[in-house]
């Protein structure tokens, strides 16, 4: 992990000479080059005393890195514009680092102060790069959700210091109870977010910039699935016996967002609803503490991870051109962009977890590990999917087809930065799934 930390460091001088593409090409060779040269075979990696990692920390490194590469390959009009487009690479250094720092640590402590510390450029990003005057509101929807909920772990924390003498997440070994049990998993799910905690979510990605709302969907709700699979290794035999509560509660909560999201005229809310649902699937398959919802869990927040933020930028690319999220304004767009048609219709596709996307092998995972926790959870699970299928067809047919708004005088068309970072997000998406054994080595 220092070959990231100080990669990033030694790239913040290209900023100075204004190497806004060359920035974001030696991005992506770093990308390639970590992929290629470290891998966590075995959880102690001989990097400090406090940081290791194992092929989960793995994979959402692997996210993080990629997913900021596309943040800059989708800010052009920060750049064109000269929007502070040096201190919007320096928020995206700053927290791609906190972020390869929380998944690269193996004490619970340093996780939680690098997971809360990853909350401050992501209120840079939307306050600073922000559409409208209520991501004020926004920004403080995000950190008071999160931080009402992060106290109790705080506290917990240093519970468990005074009770078992460590902080490593594979060296604890504590009688839990139940206020130690909710003090450490809510302030994950508030971050997931799970139904009823999720209302910070919509309004953080309506308001944020395409970047904030790339790394929200793609890496920052995945801090908490992350949270949840480490702190169950060492809670869950309390874990088994209390976390029914939560599977009932998620399965309501998916089918409820799948009904609300059909109500929507909002593209970005329907997109950040989404999310809740899909999050919701991923909290049900970790609560199950069992093999099959284990690996679904990671395979979906990979899938889920490239899935959003590849809608979130096709949204984007209509609202730098309409100026407008509505549906009624964004109609027709087949007619006006009709190369975009094909991603539209593939990465809605790929939410509804259509082969051959990493999406549909985690539900299926998800699907059965839920199934065998209660076959009465059929029922919530198959109106959840028929509805995730419905709102995915409503957003594209809606976007796609219909009159043309006749208030466009002129649109301009799409330049290929925009085609490659769809086609960056389309690429894994469908095609990690040739390879998906990696998954297999953390557990």
């Amino acid at each position: 992990m220092m070959v990231i930390f100080f990669s990033l460091l030694f790239m913040t001088p290209l900023l100075y000479y204004g190497c806004w593409w060359l920035f974001a090409l030696v991005f992506l060779f770093l990308f390639f080059f970590v992929f290629n040269s470290v891998w966590f075979t075995t959880f102690f990696s001989s990097l400090s005393y406090a940081l290791g990692g194992d092929m989960i920390s793995m994979c959402m490194i692997f996210l993080s890195l990629w997913i900021s590469f596309l943040m800059i390959l989708s800010s052009g009009l920060v750049y064109n514009s000269r929007n502070y487009s040096f201190e919007f690479i320096l928020v995206i250094i700053v927290l791609l680092t906190l972020l390869v720092f929380s998944f690269s640590t193996i004490s619970v402590f340093l996780f939680y102060i690098f997971f809360e510390s990853s909350l401050i450029p992501t209120l840079f990003l939307i306050y600073g790069w922000g559409y409208q005057p209520e991501r004020l509101s926004a920004g403080l929807y995000l950190l008071f959700y999160t931080l009402f909920a992060s106290l109790p772990l705080l506290v917990c924390i240093f519970y468990i210091y005074n009770l078992a003498f460590t902080g490593f997440y594979f060296l604890i070994s504590i009688n839990c109870n139940f206020y130690i049990y909710l003090s450490l998993i809510v302030a994950f799910m508030v971050k997931m977010p799970m139904i009823f905690t999720h209302f910070w979510l919509p309004k953080a990605h309506v308001e944020a910039p395409v970047s904030g709302s790339m790394i929200l969907a793609g890496i920052l709700l995945k801090l908490g699935g992350y949270g949840l699979l480490r702190c169950f290794s060492f809670i869950y035999k309390y874990g088994a016996s209390m976390n029914f509560y939560w599977l009932g509660l998620s399965l309501y909560g998916m089918l409820m967002v799948g009904v609300l999201c059909l109500s929507l005229t909002d593209i970005k809310s329907l997109i950040a609803y989404s999310s809740v649902a899909h999050m919701g699937l991923v909290l049900c398959g970790i609560m199950t503490l069992n093999y099959w919802g284990l690996m679904g869990s990671l395979l979906m927040m990979i899938g889920h991870g490239l899935c959003s933020s590849g809608l979130f930028c096709l949204a984007n690319i209509n609202y730098e051109r309409t100026f407008s999220r509505s549906f009624f304004v964004n109609s027709g767009m087949l007619t006006l962009f009709p190369s975009l048609s094909m991603f539209w219709f593939i990465l809605c596709s790929n939410n509804i977890a259509s082969p051959p996307s990493l999406n549909l092998l985690g539900e299926i995972f998800l699907i059965n590990s839920v199934m065998g926790w209660s076959t009465m959870a059929f029922v919530f699970l198959s109106l959840a999917s028929f509805f995730s299928c419905c709102y995915s067809i409503y957003l594209y047919s809606y976007v796609q087809h219909g009159s043309v708004y006749s208030g466009f005088v002129s649109l301009g068309s799409c330049s290929i930065r925009e085609f490659i970072l769809i086609l960056f997000h389309i690429l894994p998406l469908n095609f990690l799934i040739l390879s998906v054994d990696f998954i297999t080595m953390w557990m």
